[in-house]
C-alpha cells in the first residue's frame, strides 16, 4: 500500500468541504429568489377577452350565491356558467346574466342551456351559455 503525503489528505480534505458548501449554497439561493419574487406586484395586468381584468372574482360577479356557482368562465362567444338551480333565487340566470355582460359594459344578446353530458358528474348542476351583444 501506498502512503500519501500529509499535504495531499489536507488538499482533498478541502476539496471536500468546498463541495459540499456548494451543495448548501444552491437551496439557499433558491429560497432567497423565491422569497424575492414572492415580494412583487401581486396585481395582474392580464385582461381577459372583453376587456375584464383577470383578477376580477368572476364567481362573486356572477351576483349568484357562492353555495350555487360551480363555475364561471369567460369564453370567446361570452360566458359559460355552470351552477345549481335549486341552490340559487328566482331568475338566477337573467340576473348572472346581465351582471356578467355589465362586465363587459354589453347588453344580453341570449342564454342557451346547455345539455349535460354526464349528469352525474355533478347531479343538480346545469349549465348555461351567455351571450352578449
Amino acid at each position: 500500500m501506498t502512503e500519501q503525503h500529509p499535504s495531499a489528505d489536507r488538499e482533498m480534505a478541502r476539496n471536500g468541504r468546498v463541495r459540499v458548501a456548494r451543495l448548501r449554497v444552491a437551496p439557499v439561493s433558491v429560497a432567497a429568489l423565491l422569497s424575492l419574487s414572492a415580494c412583487g406586484d401581486r396585481m395582474t395586468t392580464d385582461i381577459l377577452p372583453g376587456g375584464i381584468p383577470a383578477s376580477t372574482d368572476l364567481h362573486q360577479a356572477s351576483t349568484l350565491p357562492a353555495e350555487s356557482v360551480r363555475t364561471v368562465a369567460r369564453r370567446d362567444y361570452g360566458w359559460r356558467l355552470i351552477y345549481h338551480p335549486s341552490r340559487a333565487p328566482a331568475n338566477a340566470e337573467q340576473g348572472a346574466a346581465r351582471a356578467l355582460c355589465a362586465l363587459e359594459r354589453r347588453p344580453v344578446a341570449g342564454i342557451e342551456h346547455i345539455p349535460r353530458l354526464d349528469p352525474y358528474a355533478d347531479p343538480g348542476a346545469a349549465i348555461i351559455d351567455i351571450t352578449c351583444a
